[in-house]
């Protein structure tokens, strides 16, 4: 069997930036066990597979397994998908997803560029035990149930400074781990880790931004603003909070087309 596969560098303007995803599109769904066999052999942080909504309720259904296991969000594999189908289908200007777990999601032409609409997930105050030991550091914690944990930190150089505990953190739980505070030349800067995911570090997390933009919205008091991923990759995100969802914003590069042989 021969499958259409792309790698697209998501939240990129150039290749070798951004966070890599794989999309590969599908007939109908192969099993769990081969989907999640793909995606290991891939080994990017995760790779997105979509298939014609049968249902008629989107386009397309979306899935997206890491190396290690199914997610039930991921924002920059939803923009590269995004950007697949329209690169492939010039005269459609916006795509709708149908996910198992996240709702409808939704990535629409903007300029050189895609917006993409997420969940908004405002988390709250808590005390997560064992969190900022994990993290080497010390500042305010916020939680989220659908498994994201926050710490924000006084400056910039504090985030790009941490340096987890990999097996600590994961210990933890499957959360998605994001570290934050106001950035330097952006109005926000993070970094993200996920090692019960066997992602240590995310290079650019599209989903950490349904948790970073609520909060960051109260605390600057405006709905816009700029953000950026400090991973050795990095990326840039422009946010929007509307109301219950979350608008990113970004371009993609695709680096690798050819076939997936199974």
């Amino acid at each position: 069997m021969k499958l259409p596969f792309a790698q697209i560098d998501a939240f990129a303007d150039r290749p070798f930036t951004g966070n890599p995803a794989a999309v590969i599109p599908l007939d109908t769904w192969l099993d769990d066990s081969v989907l999640q066999a793909i995606a290991e052999e891939n080994n990017v942080s995760e790779t997105a597979f979509i298939v014609p909504d049968a249902e008629g309720e989107a386009d397309y259904e979306l899935r997206w397994f890491t190396p290690a296991v199914e997610v039930a969000l991921c924002g920059h594999a939803t923009m590269a998908s995004g950007h697949y189908v329209l690169t492939c289908e010039q005269d459609r200007d916006l795509v709708r997803f149908r996910t198992r777990k996240s709702g409808m999601l939704e990535v629409a032409r903007h300029g050189k560029g895609y917006l993409m609409e997420l969940p908004a997930y405002a988390a709250e105050p808590v005390a997560v035990p064992g969190l900022l030991d994990a993290l080497g550091v010390r500042g305010e914690t916020l939680r989220h149930p659908r498994g994201y944990d926050l710490t924000v930190l006084d400056s910039a150089e504090a985030v790009l400074a941490v340096a987890p505990d990999f097996r600590a953190l994961a210990a933890i739980g499957d959360t998605l781990n994001i570290v934050t505070a106001p950035g330097r030349d952006t109005d926000v800067i993070s970094r993200v880790f996920a090692p019960a995911a066997g992602i240590d570090e995310d290079p650019v997390t599209g989903s950490a931004h349904s948790v970073l933009a609520p909060y960051w919205a109260q605390r600057l008091g405006r709905g816009h603003f700029t953000a950026y991923q400090a991973s050795r990759r990095g990326g840039h995100v422009g946010c929007e909070l509307a109301g219950e969802r979350v608008i990113l914003g970004g371009k993609c590069v695709t680096v690798i087309e050819g076939e997936f042989r199974l």
